[in-house]
C-alpha cells in the first residue's frame, strides 16, 4: 500500500492537480534560467574505496565496446557495489587485493561515518559560493541505498544503513543561509539492496526495473519526506520511477508548496509488460556528459564531472580532468545555448574537497569574478556562434539592451574581426574587466574591434556590446 498521499494541503495556494494537463501548465521559473552553474556532489559509501577504472569514459565505453564491456570496466565509482560483482573485473581485483574476498560493501558503513565527522558543511558551501555557484544537488540515495539523512523509513533490509550525521540537513542548511538554491538527487528507479541481481549487460540493465510494490512505497515515502522535511527547490529523479505510481502526485505536491520548483527529466516509467517507458512530466532536460551542438528551445542541464567519475576516485590523475580552460569553455557554450552546467564534485570519505577539483574550481570562479555578468542572467542571443577572421571561436549571450561577444581564446593582436556580427551604428563596445570604450568599424557584415593593449593573461575575453 502507498504511502498517504497530501496533495492539496495548502488551501487557496493549490494550483495544481496531480494531472499530465495540470501538470505540463508548470513553468521553469526565471531562477533556473538565469542561474547557468550548479554544483553537484556525488558522496556516499563509494567515496572509501574510491575505486574504478580510469582512462576511459561512459561514452567512449558505451560506443566503441557496449554496454557488456562497459558494467565491467565502469568508470563511474559510485557503481563500485554492482562492479564488484562482476567476476574478473579490475574493481573486484582491487577489491579483493585491497580488503579480501570476505570484506563486504557493508563493512564500509562505520568507515564512512567515522570519516565525516571531520565534515565542515560551511566550508563547502563557502566554496560553492566563492565560485559563484548558483544552486547545489546533493547525492541523497544512490543505487546502493545507503541513506545521507535520518529517514524515519530506514532501508528494510538493512540495518544502520544510512549515515550518522544528517548530511542533507547540514548541507542544504549551510547552502541557503548563501543565498544558493537546493536539490536533491535520488535514484528513483532502482535499489542494489531491493534487487540484488548484478547488471552485465542490457538484459539485466532492464531487469533492474522489476522491483516488489514495497519498493515502490518505500520510494515515495521517501520523496514527501524529503519535500516536507528540507524543502528543496529541486527534485532530481535518476534511472527513472518504480511502474505503478502516479509520479504527478509527488509533482503537484511540490508545486503547490514551492511553485518555483522544477523536476529534471529522469522521472519516467519501465513498463515489464510491454517493455516500453511512460514519458513522464520535466521542466528540463539532462544529457550526461554531453553537450547539444546546437541552442535549444527547451532548458537543459548538462551535468558531468570535472574528472570521468561522479564519485570520488583516488586514480584518477591530472590527465583525467577537464583543464581549467576546457571547464570555463564549456561553461561559456552550454549557456550560449540555452543550458546551465550542474558540475560534479566527489569529495573524499571524509567530505573534503580532492585538492585537483578544488582548484578548478577556483580556477572556474576567478573568471566568473570578472566576467559573469555575460553569463549569469544572461539568455541566449539570435545567433550562437561566430568566429573571428583569424580562427577564434566566439559564442552570443544577451541581456535588454547588450550583446555579449565571448572569445574563447586569446587573439594575437589587438585587432579581430568577428565574422556575420552587425549591431547598430550607435552601439558602445567594452571589454569586461577593462575601462574605457573600444573602438569598432563594421565591414560588411563583419565587425572589426580593437582591443586594449597588454591584455592581462586569461582564458576566455568577453566583449560588452551596448545596444
Amino acid at each position: 500500500m502507498l504511502p498517504k498521499l497530501r496533495i492539496f494541503p495548502l488551501g487557496d495556494k493549490m494550483k495544481f492537480e496531480p494531472t499530465n494537463e495540470s501538470i505540463k501548465k508548470h513553468q521553469v521559473p526565471n531562477w533556473f534560467h538565469e542561474a547557468k552553474l550548479g554544483i553537484f556532489i556525488h558522496w556516499g559509501l563509494y567515496s572509501v574505496p574510491a575505486f574504478a577504472v580510469t582512462g576511459t569514459d561512459i561514452i567512449s565505453n558505451m560506443s566503441k565496446y557496449g554496454l557488456k564491456y562497459h558494467f565491467k570496466n565502469n568508470p563511474y565509482a559510485e557503481w563500485y557495489l554492482n562492479t564488484l560483482k562482476i567476476e574478473g573485473s579490475p574493481t573486484q581485483k582491487y577489491h579483493f587485493k585491497t580488503y579480501g574476498k570476505h570484506f563486504s560493501y557493508d563493512n564500509f558503513v562505520p568507515m564512512f561515518n567515522e570519516a565525516i565527522k571531520e565534515w565542515n558543511p560551511e566550508n563547502m558551501a563557502d566554496l560553492f559560493k566563492k565560485i559563484g555557484a548558483s544552486y547545489v544537488v546533493l547525492v541523497t540515495r544512490h543505487i546502493d541505498g545507503f541513506l545521507m539523512w535520518h529517514s524515519k523509513y530506514p532501508n528494510p533490509n538493512k540495518t544502520n544503513y544510512m549515515a550518522k550525521r544528517d548530511i542533507v540537513k547540514e548541507l542544504t542548511e549551510a547552502v541557503k543561509k548563501r543565498g544558493m538554491k537546493m536539490g536533491f538527487y535520488y535514484c528513483s528507479a532502482w535499489d542494489w539492496t531491493f534487487n540484488t541481481k548484478t547488471i552485465k549487460d542490457e538484459p539485466s540493465f532492464m531487469n533492474k526495473y522489476i522491483n516488489p510494490p514495497e519498493y515502490t512505497e518505500y520510494v515515495t515515502k521517501h520523496w514527501f519526506e524529503l519535500i516536507d522535511k528540507y524543502e528543496p527547490d529541486i527534485l532530481w529523479s535518476d534511472m527513472g520511477y518504480p511502474y505503478g505510481t502516479n509520479v504527478n502526485e509527488i509533482f503537484a505536491y511540490f508545486y503547490n508548496k514551492f511553485p518555483d520548483g522544477i523536476v529534471n527529466d529522469r522521472w519516467n516509467q519501465y513498463n515489464p509488460a510491454n517493455k516500453k517507458f511512460k514519458i513522464n512530466h520535466s521542466d528540463y532536460r539532462t544529457p550526461e556528459y554531453e553537450i547539444y551542438r546546437f541552442k535549444k528551445k527547451f532548458k537543459w542541464e548538462c551535468t558531468r564531472g570535472i574528472g570521468n567519475s561522479f564519485g570520488y576516485n583516488k586514480f584518477e590523475t591530472e590527465q583525467d580532468y577537464l583543464t581549467s580552460k576546457e571547464l570555463i569553455l564549456i561553461l561559456i557554450d552550454i549557456v550560449s545555448k540555452n543550458g546551465n552546467l550542474l558540475l560534479n564534485i566527489g569529495p573524499m570519505a571524509d567530505g573534503s574537497i580532492p585538492e585537483v577539483q578544488r582548484q578548478r574550481l577556483l580556477d572556474l570562479g576567478e573568471w566568473i569574478n570578472i566576467n559573469g555578468e555575460a553569463i549569469f542572467g544572461t539568455h541566449p542571443y539570435k545567433k550562437t556562434r561566430s568566429k573571428t577572421l583569424d580562427g577564434i571561436e566566439v559564442r552570443f549571450t544577451q541581456r535588454p539592451g547588450v550583446i555579449y561577444a565571448i572569445l574563447l581564446d586569446i587573439p594575437k593582436n589587438n585587432e579581430i574581426t568577428i565574422k556575420n556580427f552587425e549591431i547598430s551604428k550607435h552601439s558602445i563596445i567594452n571589454l569586461i574587466g577593462y575601462d574605457g570604450d573600444l573602438y569598432w568599424k563594421k565591414n560588411d557584415d563583419n565587425l572589426t574591434i580593437v582591443l586594449p593593449e597588454n591584455i592581462k593573461e586569461t582564458i576566455a575575453l568577453a566583449l560588452k556590446v551596448k545596444i
